[in-house]
């Protein structure tokens, strides 16, 4: 299999600024791929989360094209020293478990570039806890929360701190569990598949909500925790949601699972957005004015994993068009990602999340009550409706009760002068909008 083709096919069905800020930058390497794995390197986090989320699929299809296997691409940053490692490791026939554990921890996701704010505050210091303090007050550990949050940065960043105290370290997703366990089972070699689970000090486990409806598996899963838990050995897995959540989950296993402590990720508020947006375009030295990053800031709810991809663009972009402007290149960007407008947002969505958060009641808002208060959270409502939804002026003064567009348009400019003049009524405003999207995802 020649490795051009592949780069050929990839060319001849994506854009040329796709291939050429993407694609073009892989890097193949030979010495540790095989048959049914092929691994590649890029130069930054943001690239590779790229390629992951939008174009895996379209490289397994043009492996398939060429070779009719099935192939399973792997990317990974481009670091020297660890690429050098990882070559020499992956040459090595003798690999113990220890040392293929440590090979499948991602080297960037460390405390030290984890951003901490309220929204994960909680389960940053049971992630430190754990590594403090191995299988003591709390094990298991069960982050959980949307996708794109951080669970799995955490996860890696416990493997990342005690594999350097000498900790026999194992991090896999409910899927490599899963094919390893199916693996084994064909293969009649159980014995080893339970020698490697079962006998590391950490075990981390990403994504167990995958385990739901899967007899099997949750059997296996059930003795290696047992075993584990037993003999004083650390357990941390995440999740997209609680325990109790999971469909198809055992209940033995799900009372496993909230044995020791839960933390929940929530949506991050806009301080810590921006802290993230900051740290991300330290790390790949890209520059962007307090400006932009306020406006990328506050026009991205729910997944945060989306700011690698939309800051790589931006660059990309700025690079291509230094004369543009960077806060006009951001605006085009986000409506690209189409994050502007929230599929699935009512004006009762919104005024449900105001009243509550301002303690009034709903029929206020759209009442004809004039004091402070109510004029603040009608006018919060118009800007959320107006940021978060497609309906027009005439509609939300309908529907406020207001008398024309004309009044929306008032209110609208007035909120915009407080938030633009105000950090306090900004960051309400950003608040109400988090938990906007967070009352969705609750559905």
């Amino acid at each position: 299999m020649h490795i051009d083709n592949i780069l050929k096919k990839l060319k001849s069905k994506l854009s040329e600024f796709e291939y050429q800020f993407y694609i073009s930058l892989m890097e193949y390497d030979e010495s540790a791929s095989r048959t049914d794995m092929k691994v590649f390197y890029v130069p930054n986090i943001f690239v590779a989360n790229w390629i992951k989320s939008n174009h895996l699929e379209s490289i397994i299809d043009a492996f398939e094209d060429e070779s009719n296997n099935g192939v399973r691409p792997e990317i990974h940053i481009k670091v020297k020293e660890k690429k050098e490692n990882v070559k020499s490791l992956k040459n090595n026939k003798n690999l113990t478990n220890f040392q293929q554990n440590i090979l499948s921890l991602n080297p960037f996701y460390t405390f030290e570039n984890f951003v901490v704010g309220k929204s994960n505050e909680y389960a940053y210091t049971m992630a430190k806890l754990v590594i403090k303090e191995q299988a003591s007050a709390y094990n298991p550990v069960l982050l959980y929360g949307k996708s794109g949050l951080g669970k799995t940065h955490l996860l890696n960043a416990i493997g990342n701190d005690v594999k350097e105290k000498n900790k026999n370290v194992l991090y896999v997703t409910s899927e490599d569990f899963l094919n390893d366990y199916m693996d084994k089972i064909k293969r009649k070699t159980m014995d080893s598949f339970r020698d490697k689970y079962r006998k590391c000090d950490y075990l981390l486990i990403d994504d167990v909500q995958f385990f739901g409806g899967k007899e099997g598996i949750q059997e296996e899963l059930l003795h290696t925790f047992n075993t584990l838990h037993n003999n004083k050995k650390q357990i941390v897995m995440t999740s997209d949601k609680p325990p109790k959540e999971i469909k198809g989950l055992e209940e033995r296993l799900r009372t496993r699972f909230e044995w020791g402590a839960m933390a929940e990720i929530t949506n991050p508020e806009l301080e810590t957005k921006i802290a993230i947006i900051k740290s991300k375009c330290e790390i790949n030295r890209i520059v962007l004015e307090n400006e932009v990053i306020d406006y990328i800031a506050s026009n991205i709810y729910g997944n945060i994993r989306q700011i690698e991809g939309i800051l790589s663009t931006i660059n990309a972009h700025t690079n291509l068009s230094p004369e543009s402007s960077s806060l006009k290149i951001a605006k085009n960007v986000l409506k690209n990602y189409q994050i502007e407008k929230l599929e699935g947002i009512t004006l009762d969505n919104i005024i449900k999340v105001v009243s509550k958060e301002l303690n009034i009641k709903p029929s206020e808002i759209v009442s004809k009550e004039r004091n402070r208060k109510v004029t603040f959270a009608r006018r919060a409502v118009i800007y959320l409706a107006h940021s978060l939804m497609l309906n027009s002026m005439n509609i939300i003064a309908k529907e406020l009760g207001m008398k024309d567009h004309s009044s929306v348009s008032k209110a609208l400019k007035a909120i915009k002068k407080d938030i633009a003049e105000n950090s306090t009524t900004r960051n309400i405003i950003e608040d109400m909008k988090s938990k906007i999207q967070q009352s969705l995802d609750s559905v």
